[in-house]
């Protein structure tokens, strides 16, 4: 029996598998983090740590990424004690006037017969949110824009104040004739969908979002759509976009009847 070790310089078979397995670890380490990474199109690490985090598929923490900015124009209206605070009778006058312009689409009285939205009852920080947005763009309309080009930031202010100082529609849900949709009042958990009450009113209104009860069942389906295929976006972090994109078409349409009914008497004068 030989009494060389198994492991031992002297012995050609063991000094063969070490270097082996050493050629095997460079050209892997090779591959793995220098020519795959930059064979990627668009990775351009600048560092060692950047080409092992790019090897693993893992976030790059690098000084030289540049922030990813959209190619459109986003909401910057921030919601202040000073815009959703109680407003004075002098900005609500003031906002009268400036609603006579308004009146064509949005009734004389904030009750459209257009299908343009319901401005009265409106939360003041919804329709403040709205008329910032078209002004900068982060919002569009062919009627809207123009509308609000020359507005001053008060101008707004006491708009929002007329108007939600005006009485809204009630609440009209007869529960034998349209109980509520589930996806109004619980949403769907499974699919990330809040209910839409837990924003819009009923359980709760959270700053900016607006008042449905009474809207356009049009307006409301359109809106939803708008935000569903990104012709429309102005909602903050994408909440509205990623709502509308999990909806069923049958989820929109139960969720605009349900919020479009309203009261026999103003049914009939319509």
């Amino acid at each position: 029996m030989s009494p060389e070790r198994p492991i031992s310089p002297k012995n050609r078979w063991s000094m063969t598998a070490v270097c082996v397995t050493a050629a095997v670890f460079v050209v892997a380490a090779l591959l793995g983090f220098v020519f795959l990474p930059y064979a990627q199109a668009g990775v351009k690490p600048s560092s060692l740590w950047d080409t092992i985090c790019a090897a693993a598929g893992v976030p790059r923490q690098s000084s030289a990424a540049e922030p990813v900015t959209p190619d459109f124009k986003t909401s910057a209206v921030v919601m202040t004690v000073a815009t959703l605070g109680r407003p004075s009778p002098e900005s609500i006058g003031r906002g009268a006037t400036l609603a006579h312009q308004c009146a064509i689409c949005h009734g004389p009285t904030g009750i459209s017969r257009a299908d343009s939205p319901n401005l009265a009852g409106q939360f003041i920080g919804a329709i403040y949110k709205q008329l910032e947005d078209f002004k900068s763009g982060a919002r569009t309309n062919a009627v809207m824009s123009p509308l609000v080009v020359n507005l001053s930031e008060q101008d707004m202010r006491d708009l929002a104040a007329y108007y939600a100082y005006l009485p809204r529609l009630p609440a009209y849900h007869p529960t034998q004739a349209s109980p509520a949709p589930l996806i109004v009042t619980n949403g769907a958990p499974l699919r990330g969908i809040a209910p839409c009450g837990s924003c819009h009113g009923g359980l709760e209104n959270k700053p900016g979002s607006p008042w449905l009860e009474g809207q356009s069942p049009a307006y409301i389906k359109a809106q939803l759509q708008a935000f569903a295929t990104g012709q429309r976006r102005n909602d903050v972090s994408q909440q509205m976009r990623n709502i509308a994109r999990a909806l069923t078409p049958q989820e929109i349409d139960q969720a605009a009847d349900y919020y479009s009914s309203q009261p026999p008497e103003f049914s009939s004068a319509n």
